[in-house]
């Protein structure tokens, strides 16, 4: 049966048939039965792999490389957060592209929930119970510009050298399903001066090759309810002083506030002049508040803006930290009067909206950064103004346009259709307190009117249906959806007939 301790274990057919029918099996003592339950149940919660050439274990893989136990090596990590991920990654590989650095690129397979786990908890895990093995590297597809992805890795070692130092790194991407909420980068070496010096040489290729400098962004929510997911890149705009119908005069304070304190920043600065600037515009919904915006973003293309807007200005931390770090830039919060009395999610006693203003006040006078706030409710975002004077310097009304601007919007976006003047007198005399957005709808719907007749060319008839549809009593949420206040509806009997002759 082998030595005394062993254990065989037998049916009771191959037992009779190895030893005789009349042969009892000797009993086990208790203890023994005790260990060998124990080794059961071991080796259902951690089965061995299959690997026979060891090809798959990654502790002895560590091991090899490093030259001795990774146990014995200290760890080092950093953090970065969940969105840097491309900049880590490119970082890592801009580092050791370097001559004489060279290294090999790993995956890890299995727990999925290794983001709780240090490095030095998947090296014990990994050595004593098997539980993470030499797998596939895994990639995640992100954003890099408006118009490129980027496949970066989001979980691998990199089994690094430089000169006589070997040493591994662990970069692990945000896992939004466990609650991950982070970039992280562990290095494994002899000398913890080593590792330090590693990391802050990525840190400031971070920084240095920053991928989101220059670009205009947006947040995006985490899929999973909790964190911040990958930004959302946009396409600059390209907009003239002809795209936009302001009041005289108005575009020109805009313009000098945001622009020009951009283009004379070196002036103002030897002068002791602070660069930090905010601009609020405000006034009814539709009247191009977001388009003046657009416009001042085409005429600063050197500067990183990072857009926020209703619910997602919670993550106005971050945005302000990558505005500092990327400077020239400008942070934009777009309907503040949103969050005017919406509490931050620690359930604190202020607004966030005060968040707003503390994070404007915490990045200095010396930062070359603007705020753009716009508003359809100046009257709810004021007291807080008040009360921290100084974060905004300049508060501009976008009104409705008066009869010289709704021309002027109908020229613009109407200008193709070759409509008479004697059209344009009727249209602008009968929309009297509409919007930008209005005129805007009004030019598309003239269009599609003109367009379900199977006409070559949009008609005063046209033009007329859609109006008459549009201030029509049914058209009254619409009306109000495209920016016109209720108390400016227009009621047909009640509209003064047109000067001028009319439409036929």
């Amino acid at each position: 049966m082998g030595e005394p301790g062993d254990v065989e274990i037998l049916s009771t057919d191959e037992y009779a048939a190895k030893y005789g029918p009349e042969r009892e099996p000797s009993p086990l003592p208790l203890d023994r039965v005790g260990e060998l339950f124990w080794e059961f149940l071991s080796a259902v919660a951690h089965p061995r792999r299959k690997d026979p050439d060891g090809r798959r274990d990654l502790a002895a893989r560590l091991r090899d490389h490093l030259g001795s136990a990774p146990t014995d090596r200290p760890v080092v990590k950093t953090a970065y957060a969940p969105y840097d991920l491309p900049n880590v990654h490119l970082a890592l590989e801009r580092w050791f592209a370097a001559e004489g650095r060279a290294h090999e690129l790993i995956g890890m397979r299995g727990a999925q929930h290794h983001g709780e786990l240090t490095l030095g908890d998947i090296i014990e895990a990994a050595d004593r119970y098997d539980r993470f093995v030499v797998g596939a590297v895994d990639y995640a597809h992100l954003p890099v510009s408006p118009d490129e992805e980027l496949a970066c890795v989001s979980c691998g070692f990199y089994l690094g050298s430089e000169g006589e130092e070997r040493f591994a790194v662990l970069l692990r991407g945000p896992q939004d399903e466990y609650g991950r909420d982070k970039v992280e980068l562990e290095v494994l070496a002899e000398h913890k001066e080593f590792a330090d010096r590693l990391l802050a040489e990525i840190d400031a290729l971070v920084r240095e090759h920053n991928i989101f400098r220059g670009q205009v962004l947006s947040f995006e929510g985490s899929q999973f309810g909790h964190g911040l997911g990958p930004f959302r890149f946009h396409r600059r705009p390209e907009l003239t002083r002809a795209d936009i119908v302001l009041p005289a005069g108005l575009l020109e304070r805009v313009e000098r506030q945001v622009v020009g304190v951009a283009r004379r920043r070196e002036q103002l600065r030897a002068a002791g002049q602070h660069l930090r600037r905010g601009l609020l515009l405000y006034g009814p919904p539709g009247t191009g508040k977001t388009h003046t915006i657009r416009y001042l973003l085409s005429h600063l293309p050197g500067f990183t803006v990072v857009i926020l807007s209703g619910e997602s200005i919670q993550a106005i931390g971050p945005a302000c930290a990558l505005a500092r770090m990327l400077q020239p830039a400008l942070v934009v919060l777009e309907d503040c009067d949103l969050i005017a009395e919406a509490r931050d999610h620690g359930g604190g006693e202020q607004p966030l909206l005060f968040q707003v203003l503390n994070e404007m006040d915490g990045l200095g006078d010396d930062a070359d950064v603007a705020f753009l706030l716009t508003t359809n409710r100046a009257d709810l975002l004021e007291p807080a103004l008040v009360q921290r004077p100084g974060r905004v310097d300049l508060a501009v009304e976008i009104p409705l346009p008066d009869a010289e601007g709704r021309a002027a919007l109908l020229a613009l976006y109407g200008g193709a259709l070759g409509l008479g003047q004697d059209v344009a007198d009727e249209v602008v005399a009968r929309t009297e307190g509409t919007t930008a957005s209005f005129t805007k709808e009004l030019v598309r719907r003239s269009v599609l009117v003109a367009a379900e007749r199977e006409a070559p060319r949009t008609e005063a008839a046209d033009v007329r249906e859609a109006l008459d549809e549009l201030l029509s009593d049914r058209d009254r949420l619409t009306r109000r959806l495209l920016g016109v206040p209720d108390g400016e509806d227009v009621d047909d009997e009640e509209v003064p007939p047109p000067p001028g002759p009319v439409l036929p």
